[in-house]
């Protein structure tokens, strides 16, 4: 399991920091992990997942 940092979400997805604050805010993103007092990171799995969700759509579509 590895856990990614805002700038690898950010080059992951292509969205902005503040794109991905506010994806997570309306329950669209997945939410970060509390690593310490000021440092979060994400699941590099989920955010996998979220991207594979977003490709689904588009075929469906």
């Amino acid at each position: 399991m590895k856990v990614l940092r805002l700038n690898s979400v950010v080059l992951a997805t292509g969205l902005a920091r503040s794109t991905i604050y506010k994806l997570i805010g309306s329950g669209e993103f997945p939410r970060p992990v509390p690593l310490t007092a000021r440092s979060v990171g994400w699941i590099e799995g989920e955010v996998i997942a979220w991207i594979q969700s977003k490709i689904e759509e588009r075929e469906r579509e």
